[in-house]
């Protein structure tokens, strides 16, 4: 039995569209409703993930490590084993860990300082501009397949449709091109992205 502390909408969700789509079993909890969270995790971020199997107990942080761990501990399609396609389907998931992920968190970063209006709207340019580049990256990759892992949905797939919804909360243009746009379709339309974005309304409803 898993445990996956999460934020809603944020790139926990990416975990537990994974954890379904492995199907398993996993309890969310909402990282506000910890009274000391850094007592879980020292950094303050999720996702974090509890394994817990019998008398063990471990703990796992960061994105891509926990991505990485779940896809080698459980068979499954969204992660190749062997060869050239694994070291690819590694590196996607760190390009959506380590490139996009902080690129749209300077959307949030710049939300939250006390720069004035014209200054505001000059980060929030120069940010959604490293952002539409790093889409029009992902569209190229797509120019054959359908998504990053080929004619199978990966992991990394799932990361970037969870990263894509963000933008909407800022006053930015992201541009995603058609390709890159029909893929993250395909991932939210799946039953596993659905179940996950539900189970994190349920919570929400719980403790309102």
């Amino acid at each position: 039995m898993y445990t996956l502390y999460y934020l809603p909408s944020a790139c926990s969700l990416a975990t537990q569209v994974v954890l379904h789509e492995l199907k398993q079993p996993v309890e969310i909890i909402n990282k506000r409703s910890v009274a000391n969270f850094k007592a879980i995790n020292p950094v303050d971020t999720v996702p974090v993930l509890i394994d817990a199997k019998g008398k063990e107990r471990r703990t796992y942080t960061e994105g891509a490590a926990v991505m990485l761990h779940l896809l080698e501990t459980h068979p499954n399609a969204l992660f190749p084993t062997e060869g050239t396609a694994r070291a690819q389907a590694i590196r996607d998931i760190m390009f959506a860990n380590a490139t996009m992920h902080p690129a749209y968190s300077k959307l949030f970063f710049i939300a939250g300082t006390t720069l004035d209006e014209a200054s505001k709207h000059r980060a929030y340019s120069a940010a959604a501009e490293s952002i539409n580049h790093l889409w029009q990256v992902v569209e190229s990759r797509l120019a054959h397949t359908p998504f990053l892992g080929g004619q199978q949905v990966s992991a990394a797939d799932i990361m970037l449709s969870v990263y894509s919804r963000w933008g909407d909360s800022f006053p930015v243009n992201i541009h995603i091109g058609h390709k890159a746009q029909n893929m993250i379709d395909q991932i939210v339309a799946r039953p596993s992205f659905k179940l996950a974005l539900e189970n994190e309304a349920a919570q929400e409803r719980a403790h309102a």
